[in-house]
């Protein structure tokens, strides 16, 4: 029998479909709004399962976890794309909320139809073709990739395509790699947060700091926002959801992909904004109004990743170095291992002055890798699993 508890919303259980650092930031965010928290993650040492009220252990792919994990809750979200949809669409049909709705993920998950989809709705996307058109072309799995794995230039027919079911894009010539993060509640409700801009790690292909607000013009963020609202609400989303775009060389905005779910590029609206990703995503699925997206301060949030080498029990030798400077916050996701360029935390530097914040994460960036310690042995010295 479970013990009584403290009054709290009508949405008072919430699950979760994977265990990762959006997961924990999610219920860090949803704790002292009264809601209680299920998982579904295949270990206790994920970043979000010490956190959660109620758990099921499994794979993404378990039906039969999925669907007593949705059976616990009163809605169930989920903070990764791969996840059984099948079972999903089952659970619904049979009266379950699971939001953003699985048919959505279904369509996301296959890049290729998520790329028709926006086409169909008028939103502008680069060209692209499930042949390769010619060279240069950017190649694109269809499933699974992330974190800038299943995607290739394919610059002439010596470069070697990857392997599996792919579609082909333009290689598109850009200005800036652009974000919005738009929220949208089951009462209609929408809002978006200021557009940010996206620097990634070319090496890596990771992303390594986000910018906000973006360097770029009024009409040009005004334009950003309106094409990523009209994109989330042609595909019918409900949530926060994160729409990644180019500003093109010649002006054009595009939309590159579309992630439903909080994302690395909203994670600087923790301190940077009045209501952070998670908590709007929180407010969305459960039908409370939406809250202020207002950027209170300049903002650049840097990835802690994993450094060249780094295997083990994880340390971070700048904590010190970091935690000491003015405006500097920092997350630790409590992962227990780390590899070179796992994502292990974040940064985000506040300041009054764009210019200021921009050059202490450029120092963040240059001293903070996460070093690894062998279990039982020397340390290593410090990627590419981004989770």
């Amino acid at each position: 029998m479970r013990a009584m508890s403290i009054a709290r919303p009508d949405f008072a259980r919430i699950g979760i479909l994977g265990g990762g650092q959006l997961g924990r930031m999610m219920m860090l965010a949803g704790i002292p709004l009264g809601f209680e928290f299920g998982v579904l993650t295949p270990s206790p040492d994920d970043p979000a399962a010490p956190l959660a009220n109620h758990h099921e252990w499994g794979g993404l792919d378990d039906e039969a976890s999925i669907r007593r994990l949705v059976s616990w809750a009163d809605v169930t979200t989920y903070e990764i794309e791969h996840i059984n949809t099948r079972a999903l669409q089952a659970a619904e049909s049979e009266g379950a909320l699971i939001l953003p709705r699985p048919g959505l993920l279904a369509t996301i998950n296959d890049k290729l139809a998520q790329k028709r989809a926006l086409q169909r709705a008028g939103i502008p996307v680069p060209d692209f073709s499930e042949q390769l058109p010619g060279y240069p072309a950017v190649q694109k799995l269809r499933r699974g990739g992330y974190d800038g794995r299943g995607v290739q230039i394919l610059r002439d027919e010596r470069d070697e395509p990857l392997p599996g079911a792919s579609y082909y894009e333009e290689l598109v010539g850009f200005e800036r790699e652009l974000a919005v993060i738009v929220a949208r509640s089951t009462r209609g409700e929408t809002a978006t947060y200021p557009v940010v801009e996206m620097d990634f790690d070319a090496e890596a292909n990771i992303c390594a700091r986000v910018i906000a607000p973006a360097r770029i013009e009024p009409d040009d963020e005004a334009r950003a926002r309106e094409i990523a609202l009209v994109a989330v609400e042609a595909l019918d989303g409900v949530g926060v959801i994160a729409v990644e775009l180019f500003l093109t060389d010649s002006g054009r905005i595009l939309v590159n992909e579309i992630a439903p779910r909080p994302h690395n590029s909203g994670h600087l609206t923790i301190e940077a904004c009045e209501t952070s990703q998670f908590e709007q995503h929180l407010r969305a699925i459960t039908g409370l109004p939406l809250g202020s997206t207002t950027l209170r301060a300049a903002a650049v949030m840097v990835n802690v990743l994993g450094g060249a080498g780094a295997v083990g029990r994880p340390r971070l030798p700048a904590m010190g170095r970091l935690l000491g400077r003015a405006g500097v916050h920092l997350h630790w996701y409590g992962k227990t291992e780390v590899r070179p360029n796992r994502k292990m935390g974040h940064v985000t530097v506040l300041a009054d002055d764009l210019e200021v914040a921009l050059a202490t994460a450029q120092q963040i960036l240059s001293e903070t890798r996460v070093e690894g310690e062998v279990f039982g042995g020397e340390p290593s010295t410090g990627g590419a699993d981004g989770r």
